[in-house]
């Protein structure tokens, strides 16, 4: 078991102001894997005092991009050497598959490293424009104390999203890992240590919604970097907009396939086994809605049925398993509540249902609904797990509609034998990202995000870096 009994602050492990645990339970095993300190308002209150004054005080703002990104390449070298470590902290605290986890939890927030650390060597901090009266110099300065809020699902991945870039800014950080998953933020704080990052300028406290909201709240915090659900989101961006804090919001998502009719149905399953239920369909970007039309419905419902029917659901330790447990009883029950949902709306379960693969562990069967229209609650809700919902459409402008019909707007994809028009279609649907023939892989260099209720701003490419810059014009004359 993994037992931590400090907190990251300061550049120094020290006690907690409190008494209360935070207790990491095996999704897998229901036993106890782990446990740390759970952060109070007044552990925020120190690590937003360390950030500000490593911030208003310390030598990191002052350092030039490049010298911050050099630090920040030393970092992705620290790190390539214990993802391994870190891939199989993230698979025992939450139950990500471990070939998920060696694939995409740990070397996915590695290349954020690298990327945004090469990004940082040049990128201009200052550009100098004509003006009406002389030159202005356009100058990007780091935009201050930055509070990462991150959910459990991916959790290096959300974290570096925002880390890697604010480190590069210049910015400092103070980290509220989820409840969930506190472990693999204490091995990052070690290889910050390591690194040569200034005391002060990363702090890290897991703790629950009333120190989390504690935090968001605190006037030393010049911006809240989030992800998580849709209803926590608007509550930060009400707190955010009531100080003018500056805020990224990612939420939501309930993205959608659409199966045109000349698609190779064998080769869009093999992409969407990935795209539809990685990390045990915990994942925002996920394609829940499966999209065919009338001509092939059968047909797609029945490719879809034997795609799901062809992962293993076990030990998520295990390299043959492909999907794991969900990563606590409450999202079970949750996600079991939404299958019964759509029994009672009147779509039938294909695949999977109510009948829980195994009598220990928080798993549910990987279900698979038809019959299903777009207005049933299990094509308009977040269900975040492996439920996959295949609805018919009459024509292809009737499949852009459906796609669009929708609060949220996060991810999506087009499978077709003419890329060409898969690009056509991919410009009509309106999502901040989108794949044709292939599920967005969240590329580092591209920014990442969504329209509608799937959040506000971007992260990762040149986008996600000026998320942490404010911009100053500097006039002159002579």
């Amino acid at each position: 078991m993994l037992h931590h009994d400090t907190l990251f602050i300061g550049g120094d492990w020290v006690a907690p102001a409190g008494t209360d645990t935070i207790e990491v339970i095996s999704p897998h095993s229901e036993e106890v894997v782990g446990r740390v300190p759970d952060g109070t308002a007044a552990d925020m209150d120190r690590a937003v005092a360390a950030a500000r004054d490593a911030f208003d005080n310390g030598p990191w703002p002052q350092m030039t991009m490049a010298e911050r990104a050099a630090v920040v390449g030393r970092l992705a070298e620290i790190y390539e050497a214990r993802q391994a470590e870190m891939a199989g902290i993230i698979t025992t605290e939450m139950g990500s598959p471990i070939t998920f986890s060696q694939l995409a939890q740990a070397p996915q927030p590695l290349g954020m490293l690298k990327y945004f650390a090469g990004l940082g060597a040049t990128f201009p901090v200052e550009e100098e424009r004509p003006g009406l009266f002389g030159p202005v110099v356009v100058r990007r300065e780091p935009v201050g104390v930055v509070a990462a809020v991150v959910p459990w699902n991916v959790p290096q991945f959300v974290l570096m999203t925002k880390l890697a870039p604010a480190l590069v800014a210049g910015c400092t950080v103070v980290i509220k890992p989820a409840p969930e998953t506190p472990l693999d933020s204490y091995l990052l704080a070690e290889m910050i240590n390591e690194s040569g990052i200034p005391a002060g300028v990363v702090n890290i406290v897991a703790a629950g919604r009333e120190a989390g909201e504690h935090l968001i709240s605190h006037p030393g915090v010049d911006k809240v970097a989030f992800t998580g659900s849709t209803a926590a989101g608007r509550r930060i961006a009400s707190i955010c907009g009531e100080q003018l804090k500056r805020c990224t919001l990612e939420l939501g998502g309930k993205s959608a396939a659409i199966i045109l009719d000349d698609c190779d149905l064998p080769s869009a399953m093999g992409f969407l086994s990935m795209a539809s239920l990685m990390n045990n369909g915990q994942a925002c970007v996920a394609q829940t809605r499966i999209l065919a039309s009338r001509n092939r419905y059968d047909e797609v419902v029945q490719a879809v049925a034997e795609m799901v029917t062809g992962q293993q659901v076990g030990d998520p330790a295990d390299p043959a398993t492909g999907i794991g447990p969900l990563v606590a009883r409450r999202q079970q029950e949750r996600v079991e509540g939404y299958i019964r949902t759509g029994i009672e709306e009147g779509a039938k379960p294909v695949v999977g249902g109510l009948d829980r693969p195994y009598d220990r562990g928080w798993y549910v069967a990987p279900t698979v609904f038809a019959g299903a229209t777009n207005d049933m609650r299990i094509s308009r809700e977040e269900i975040f797990g492996p439920v996959l919902t295949v609805i018919p459409y009459e024509d292809e402008a009737d499949a852009v509609r459906i796609a669009n019909d929708s609060d949220y707007g996060l991810s999506g994809s087009v499978w077709t034998a003419d890329t060409d028009h898969g690009m056509d279609v991919a410009r009509r649907v309106r999502t901040g990202t989108y794949g044709v023939n292939m599920m967005h892989t969240l590329d580092p260099n591209t920014p990442f995000g969504g329209f509608k209720a799937s959040g506000l701003g971007r992260e990762l490419g040149p986008e996600g870096l000026a998320a942490y810059l404010e911009t100053k014009s500097i006039a002159r004359l002579g």
